[in-house]
């Protein structure tokens, strides 16, 4: 019986790169609807920094790119950044108490 070579592995295609838009820190708080445009609101820059400087062990780390000394977060990132903070329970909050009912008077 004559030995039969194998069709050569076919290589999958890489997809090419898409260019996405990036946004610094303060474009991204404003972005995710965390601060406003004003250059004096600083509201979730220091969230965003520590979610990307997040050690393992305390959660999961943000997305992001750092580019010429910089966080730069690309819509993807931010896409991610939404999804891993949906519905999550800050450590300050506490749950709330249920209230029992009133017991019924029954008359007769």
């Amino acid at each position: 019986m004559a030995a039969t070579t194998a069709p050569p592995a076919r290589t999958p295609k890489k997809p090419e790169p898409v260019l996405e838009n990036f946004y610094n820190l303060k474009q991204a708080t404003v972005r995710l609807g965390l601060a406003t445009e004003d250059p004096e609101d600083k509201r979730g820059q220091d969230w965003l920094r520590r979610g990307v400087n997040r050690k393992p062990k305390d959660g999961p780390r943000f997305p992001c790119h750092r580019m010429a000394g910089q966080l730069m977060f690309s819509d993807t990132d931010l896409a991610e950044i939404a999804a891993l903070m949906r519905n999550k329970v800050d450590g300050r909050s506490k749950p709330r108490r249920r209230r029992r009912p009133a017991a019924a008077v029954i008359t007769g």
